[in-house]
C-alpha cells in the first residue's frame, strides 16, 4: 500500500437476473480486477453467488481516483454501489513464508 493511501471497501450489487451482456462482459471484469491486484489498486475481491453480492478492497490515494477505478470495470454499469471509507485494514499476508520450528 502506498503511504497516503486510503482504503475503501465497495459492495456491489448484481441485478437478481444476470443479463447476456453482464455474462459476456465477465471475462474483461477478471482481466481487470487482476490487474488492479498486481498494481495494489485493489486489496481483495470476493464474490457471492448467493448473496448476489461482490465485495472489494481498494487503495487509493483519493475518492475520486476510486470512482475512476470503478467506472472502468466492466460490470459496474449493471450494479448498484455502496462505498465506505475503512478507518484502518488489516489482513493476513498470503505470500509470507510459514514459519517452521524445525
Amino acid at each position: 500500500m502506498e503511504s497516503n493511501s486510503v482504503q475503501y471497501m465497495v459492495d456491489f450489487t448484481m441485478p437478481a437476473d444476470l443479463p447476456e451482456e453482464f455474462v459476456d462482459r465477465i471475462p474483461h471484469q477478471r482481466a481487470a480486477v487482476n490487474r488492479l491486484l498486481n498494481e495494489g489498486k485493489i486489496l481483495n475481491y470476493a464474490l457471492s453467488l448467493e448473496n448476489a453480492k461482490l465485495w472489494a478492497v481498494f487503495s487509493v490515494q483519493s475518492e475520486s481516483e476510486l470512482m475512476q477505478l470503478i467506472q472502468t470495470l466492466p460490470l459496474t454499469r449493471f450494479m448498484q454501489v455502496r462505498i465506505n471509507e475503512l478507518t484502518f485494514y488489516n489482513a493476513a499476508n498470503p505470500f509470507a513464508p510459514a514459519f517452521s520450528v524445525n
